[in-house]
């Protein structure tokens, strides 16, 4: 397999083989004591921190497109390179990457799937060594087409060819737990909680295609649909955003700021 070949979701076997090629970058999101402790032999360690933003109370925003370019640039990346991105919680902060790339116009980049527990679980190479990035010059060309703002689903409310995936926990989406001003969902959105995907069986992996096209087809989510995901922050549905790019969906948008956003605003309806 070339770099070329490269599926968005990428198993540990078929990524082995491929460490140390020069246009690939793999890019930990675990924590800094995990990194530390052991991590995929020549991956750079990313503080998620540095591709999200905050303006009180609505979090995970998207950087502006200067800041992204800087942060890529010294992580690495630039507009050739594949990156391959983990995290160890899986694979929420990895596809927010992802995601954020895409937002900044770079669609070469890949998740591993099952991330650091399949991979150290199943027997594949781990380091201890400090990998510094060899800074590389990454410019962002900006694009809407991966990304929901608020104003642009209050147009789309109730419209058909719609459809909202809230990532969240049934007991958010339901209003018994709430962490923005309103509680509840909104309106029209389905639930799917975003650990639904996974498959703790098989070290976090995302479950086969076929079944979460099941799931998804007894929810009501159709690939003819223009799907937007989000959570509270669009962390954990960055994964629901990877997993339906994976399954062919071709129009998907996730919302940056999510719930923390649309929940917090006096003017926003919900259900």
């Amino acid at each position: 397999m070339t770099t070329s070949d490269i599926p968005l979701i990428i198993e540990p076997d078929a990524l082995e083989p491929l460490l140390g090629d020069s246009d690939l970058l793999l890019v930990d999101l675990t924590k800094p004591a995990s990194y530390a402790q052991y991590h995929i032999p020549g991956a750079v360690f990313l503080d998620y921190d540095q591709i999200v933003t905050a303006r009180p109370p609505a979090m995970g925003l998207l950087p502006k497109s200067g800041a992204l370019e800087q942060c890529f640039s010294s992580l690495g990346i630039d507009n050739k390179v594949h990156v391959i991105a983990y995290d160890d919680e899986g694979g929420g902060k990895a596809s927010r990457l992802l995601w954020t790339l895409e937002a900044m116009g770079h669609d070469r980049f890949s998740l591993l799937n099952g991330g650091l527990h399949a991979w150290a679980n199943e027997g594949h190479p781990m380091e201890q060594t400090v990998n510094n990035p060899t800074p590389r010059q990454f410019h962002a060309q900006p694009t809407d087409t991966p990304v929901a703002d608020t104003d642009y689903i209050r147009q789309h409310l109730g419209e058909e060819g719609y459809a909202l995936l809230d990532a969240r926990s049934r007991e958010e989406y339901n209003g018994v737990k709430r962490f923005a001003e309103k509680a509840g969902h909104i309106p029209g959105a389905i639930n799917m909680d975003w650990l639904l995907a996974l498959d703790p069986q098989h070290n976090l992996r995302l479950k086969p295609a076929d079944q979460l096209r099941q799931l998804l087809d007894h929810l009501g989510i159709r690939d003819s649909q223009q799907v937007i995901t989000y959570c509270h922050t669009h962390h954990r549905s960055s994964l629901s955003y990877i997993m339906l790019k994976s399954l062919g969906f071709p129009r998907v948008k996730g919302y940056p700021g999510s719930w923390s956003d649309w929940g917090n605003r006096p003017d926003t309806p919900i259900a």
